[in-house]
């Protein structure tokens, strides 16, 4: 008998967007892998038919959710010690941006609490393994259309963006005091089929459907003007996958350098349903939050350099792949 070397993973968040997507990407990549996903969602059914709309062939022996409690220390390190993983992408927590200034002390104790267990725990067993913790856009300055790469000024505004920059800074100061390999990934906003409904994303595609089905009247957004760069999560995870595995002991902004505004958004949606945009759409600002920047492009130049990686999916792929899982699984 052949011994096998399996490589354990654990995915904290895993049932959301980027955890399904990296899922997808390691079981692609890795022969001999096991992955362990936490989710305070346990709907384990949801979570492999959406696994399987990516990727038919998956072996979800290899696959197991916990509904371990990352907020509580001694849970995380039992989880830690036991599984003994080889790598941790903590994908865990708040990523509502708008959220986080309804409930501040919430979300700033949610994102901060579950790194600091986990890096804690690390710490404690001597377990450095790779990992990788999610920093955001949301951190930085507003820039106007310059675009914003690793040195650019942070100014978070929100308790989301200043619970992600402490860890950020944090990341950095781990990885010179413990010689460790863990990375930084900022990433600008990116969409997928799995994306929760609350969001922009989706509900502009969502109401676009309901109008053309007649069962909703108008579109009413914040406005037209503001300018994102929108990646697909297979390509934000496939970075994420890409700066664990090549050992990289660095940070990198991560996106696809190119911005778009919402009214791009909006007239593709509404031309592939073959309607006018112009005659449902109205415009309220109030529901723009406080703060909300103007432009927020990526400069992917490092990653790109040092890695070799580039999004695969133009914004317009990935608007139609939205649409169509979105029609294909309706009710």
């Amino acid at each position: 008998w052949e011994l096998k070397t399996f490589m354990k993973y654990l995915i904290t968040g895993i049932t959301g967007q980027d955890g399904i997507h990296l899922t997808n990407q390691i079981l692609k990549n890795e022969q001999n892998s096991i992955i362990l996903g936490t989710s305070r969602n346990s709907d384990y059914d949801s979570f492999l038919n959406k696994l399987g709309y990516l990727n038919r062939d998956f072996d979800k022996n290899n696959i197991s959710l916990t509904s371990t409690n990352l907020q509580d220390y001694e849970a995380v390190k039992k989880l830690i010690n036991e599984y003994e993983p080889n790598f941790i992408f903590n994908l865990s927590g708040p990523s509502s941006v708008y959220g986080s200034h309804l409930t501040p002390e919430k979300t700033y104790k949610s994102i901060t609490n579950i790194f600091n267990n986990l890096t804690k725990t690390c710490i404690e067993l001597n377990r450095f393994c790779n990992f990788f913790q999610p920093s955001s856009s949301e951190m930085f300055k507003d820039s106007g259309l310059e675009s914003l790469n690793e040195d650019s000024q942070f100014l978070p505004l929100s308790p989301y963006a200043k619970a992600k920059l402490e860890i950020h800074l944090s990341v950095k100061q781990l990885r010179g005091a413990y010689d460790w390999n863990i990375s930084s990934g900022i990433l600008f906003n990116h969409e997928s089929e799995f994306r929760d409904d609350d969001y922009l994303f989706m509900k502009i595609i969502n109401s676009v459907i309901k109008i053309r089905n007649g069962d909703q009247q108008k579109l009413t957004i914040g406005s037209l003007d503001l300018v994102r760069d929108w990646s697909y999560a297979k390509d934000i995870a496939t970075a994420m996958y890409a700066i664990t595995n090549e050992g990289s002991k660095n940070d990198y902004v991560i996106g696809s350098g190119l911005g778009h505004s919402i009214i791009d958004l909006v007239e593709i949606v509404f031309k592939s349903f073959d309607l006018r945009y112009k005659e449902y759409v109205d415009i309220d600002p109030t529901l723009l939050r406080k703060h909300t920047p103007k432009s927020i492009i990526s400069s992917p130049k490092k990653i790109k350099n040092d890695l070799g990686w580039l999004p695969q999916t133009s914004f317009e792929e990935l608007v139609d792949k939205c649409i169509k899982y979105k029609l294909n699984n309706l009710g």
